[in-house]
Formats: C-alpha cells, structure tokens, sequence
C-alpha cells in the first residue's frame, strides 16, 4: 500500500462476524426493497439512491420505495426518477414488499416513522436490514443492525460500508454525489455533527469521485420559489415568540399560511435553523400543521451546551438526535403551542445556566 492509499483509507465499519453476516444476506437476496422514513430529506434519498445502485450493481433487482415525497429541491439527484412513492402508488409497493426477500430500512430505526407504509413494511416476511445513525429506536423490529448514532450521517455510514465491502473503486460520480448530498444536509453543510476528523476523511473519498460540490450547494440551498422567500419572511416577522429570556423560541405554520405562499414540500426544510442565529438562543421549536393529517408536526434544534432530544422524547412523542429532534402532536396548533411552552419552561432553569 502506497502512501496515497494510507491517507484515504477508512477505519472498518463492521467486525468480521458482523460483515459476513451482511454479506450472506445480500447474496442470498435477489428482490430488495429499499425506504426511508416519511417526509424524506437529503440523508435519507441520498443514502437510498446509493444503496440502491451497490445493490443494482451486484446484479439484484433493486428499487426505492418512499412513503411520501421528498422535497422538489432534491429532484434533481441521480436515480431520482426511479424512486416509487406508495401515497402514489400504494398497490405497487405492496406487490413489490410481497415479493421481496430483503427489505433495506435506511435513515430511521421505528417501523412507526413509514407513516401509512408502516403496516405493509411490517406484514412483510422478509428479512430488515437496518442502515440508520440515530438513538432509540425499536431496534428488535431488524434483522441486521448497523447503527451507529455518533455518525454524521446515515450516507457516511452508507458510504463507510460500501468502502469496507469492497465497492469504493466502483463506485460512480452520481453515486459519491447521492453521498455528498446527504452529508451535507444533516451537518447543515459540515456545521453541526461533523466534529469527527473521519467525516472529512470520507468527504476527501468522495471529492476524489470528481463531486461537484458547489453545483449541490447552489441546487439544494439557493433554489428558492418566490413563495417559499415571502413564506420564510412572514413566518419570522409574524409567528416567532421568544421564552425563557431569549434563550428558546417557538414558531408556527399553519395550513392557511402554506396555501397563501403556494407552499411545495420542503419549503419549511431549515426555517426551524434560524431563530438560532440570534446571540443567546439555544433552542428553536417549529409547529407545522401537516397538510395530509391532523397532526402538528414538530421540529427542534438546539445549540450553545443545551439537547433538544430529551424534550422531544417527554413533551412531543419523538425523538432524534442531541441537537436535531423531531414529534408530532394532535391538533389543534393553538395547543400544541401551549404544550411547546410548557417544554421550554421545564428546562427554562438549564437554558439560563448554560453559557
């Protein structure tokens, strides 16, 4: 091994037992399924496009089913338009799931986060293989765990996996730009989650792919509809509320807004980002109302010392990461407002200790 070789080579991922165990399953699998969790982002399609093209070239019969869909942002990705969407197409991703011998669950670790495809996931008898870097989880839903929650991301864990498989000299410029893609996205372009030196490590293998990286910037982050400006202005002027003496912040979308702005799937992807740019804040809380259920989504990040996945894990029936969680509440909006006050004002002593 050269010294070229020595710098690009990546710590392994999987113990020997763990690898062979993979390893059968993918070679005994002929039929496989691939999905990611409802409302999918940049992680999620980037590390099931590129799954699905390892698997499409070991010769098996590979095809991406998601619940919902992603955000028109991320249409442009390599293998985009092969990706089946069940709210579409439910009866073709019943036949798919019926007939496959692996189904590959990638970016989420609870069958509950396929939404209306969880049922037809979990009636099916094939083997799951779990791809996924968050905590928690209802991890004896899997067949095969690969979990690793200190990771970047689920693509690093993706792209981990495929170096220590054997498949990192094969592997295309669409596929390293899938993997970039969502890096990227869950470090907030490499400013959150992205402290191990071996992240960087795994950006270098895949800039030697010849990604252009700055055409995937300008394609995810400066793609703004005209709605989507005006929505984002009217929100923070209009709907943002300050707590806990400026330490936390809570913001709302309601169906009414969205229909006023023209609102297009992933329009709010970041907003709940924002309030943390103000000096002092250490966590912003976003309400949206879904325009499919009754159900407010929420979204929570968190800065400066303070962890927002304890909150969602008490107050919002969710989970995530230290810094970046997630939940859900019933409706109506004006009460989950209250329920995200009363979150704040548990920690209202812990955010005001922090410096």
């Amino acid at each position: 091994m050269n010294k070229n070789q020595q710098l690009f080579q990546l710590p392994e991922l999987l113990p020997a037992p763990e690898l062979l165990k993979l390893m059968q399953m993918l070679r005994e699998a002929q039929r496989i399924v691939i999905t990611a969790h409802h409302g999918p982002d940049g992680d999620a399609v980037g590390s099931t496009l590129a799954w699905a093209a390892y698997l499409r070239h070991l010769g098996k019969d590979a095809t991406v089913a998601l619940p919902s869909w992603h955000p028109d942002f991320l249409r442009w990705m390599p293998g985009n338009k092969d990706i089946i969407i069940y709210r579409d197409k439910p009866e073709e991703v019943k036949a798919l799931l019926k007939s496959a011998d692996l189904v590959c669950c990638l970016d989420f670790n609870d069958l509950s986060r396929l939404n209306a495809m969880a049922e037809v996931v979990e009636q099916c008898k094939a083997p799951r293989l779990l791809i996924d870097h968050h905590s928690g989880g209802k991890l004896e839903q899997f067949s095969l765990l690969v979990s690793h929650p200190e990771m970047s991301s689920t693509c690093e864990l993706v792209l981990r996996l495929l170096y220590q498989l054997g498949a990192y000299d094969d592997m295309t410029r669409s596929t390293a730009a899938c993997l970039y893609t969502g890096i990227m996205t869950d470090t907030g372009n490499f400013a959150y989650s992205s402290s191990d030196p071996v992240l960087y490590l795994c950006v270098s293998l895949l800039m030697r792919k010849h990604v252009d990286k700055e055409s995937i910037y300008k394609k995810v982050y400066h793609n703004w509809s005209r709605g989507k400006f005006t929505l984002w202005n009217d929100v923070l002027s209009d709907c943002l509320s300050f707590h806990a003496n400026g330490h936390a912040s809570i913001f709302t979308l309601t169906r009414q807004m969205m229909k006023s702005h023209k609102f297009m799937r992933g329009d709010a992807e970041g907003l709940v980002n924002e309030p943390l740019k103000i000096r002092g804040m250490k966590v912003s809380i976003a309400l949206r109302e879904d325009t499919d259920e009754d159900v407010v989504r929420v979204s929570i990040r968190s800065t400066g010392g303070f962890h927002c996945r304890e909150m969602a894990e008490r107050f919002f029936n969710g989970g995530g990461h230290d810094d970046a969680a997630g939940g859900k509440l019933p409706f109506p909006i004006e009460e989950a407002v209250v329920t995200a006050a009363k979150a704040i004002e548990a920690y209202a002593e812990e955010l005001k200790s922090i410096s």
